[in-house]
């Protein structure tokens, strides 16, 4: 009686060692199949760039931008991606803004849309450029290359959204020729959900 239980035990530990083991195995093969999913092509090597990925990504809260800038000297280096980053900031954000404007012109009904567009786009590229000196340094990393000794400069930086519509106001309202036909609230309503719509993309 001893013996068979003895016995039973010895094949209960065994089934159990069995299928642990086959788990082990099964998990095993689905990382290595992931691993393979997630590699790149043969020849190929995944370039890492700092400072850079979704979480420096342009929302409906902020404009974002990353670059990187490249000399033999750290504080050329650090001007070259600091400015590389505001030119793209810049791009983006005009690109945004005269989505905005279009809209906000074509639901107002004054006449000559074309010449107030025009207006509304210059100061806006005004404000743009005073704007871009507030930005926020979000991330910024220095690294040197030792095969050539080059400095690389990688840097994200960031610009709120709604301190941008505040100056854009403050411009647009002053502006003797726009003043009339100005809407603080249309244009902030216009702006906002030209901005959702990069959480949706």
């Amino acid at each position: 009686m001893k013996s068979m239980t003895t016995t039973r035990t010895i094949s209960v530990v065994m089934t159990a060692l069995m299928l642990t083991g086959a788990m082990t195995a099964c998990k095993s093969k689905k990382k290595a199949a992931e691993a393979a999913k997630d590699a790149p092509p043969a020849g190929e090597v995944e370039v890492k760039v700092m400072c850079s990925g979704p979480e420096f990504f342009t929302d409906n809260k902020v404009f974002r931008a990353n670059a990187l800038g490249e000399s033999m000297d750290q504080a050329t280096a650090k001007k070259k991606a600091m400015s590389n980053a505001r030119a793209d900031l810049a791009g983006a954000i005009n690109t945004r803004v005269k989505a905005v404007i279009d809209n906000y012109v074509n639901s107002r009904e004054s006449q000559n849309r074309e010449e107030i567009g025009e207006r509304y786009e210059a100061l806006a590229r005004e404000v743009v450029d005073q704007q871009l000196t507030g930005t926020k340094t979000i991330c910024e990393k220095l690294m040197q290359v030792p095969a050539t000794g080059n400095y690389k400069s990688y840097v994200a930086i960031e610009l709120s959204a709604q301190e941008l519509l505040s100056a854009y106001n403050e411009r647009l309202s002053s502006d003797e020729r726009l003043r009339i036909d100005y809407d603080y609230e249309k244009f902030k309503e216009t702006f906002e959900a030209e901005m959702n719509k990069l959480n949706n993309r």
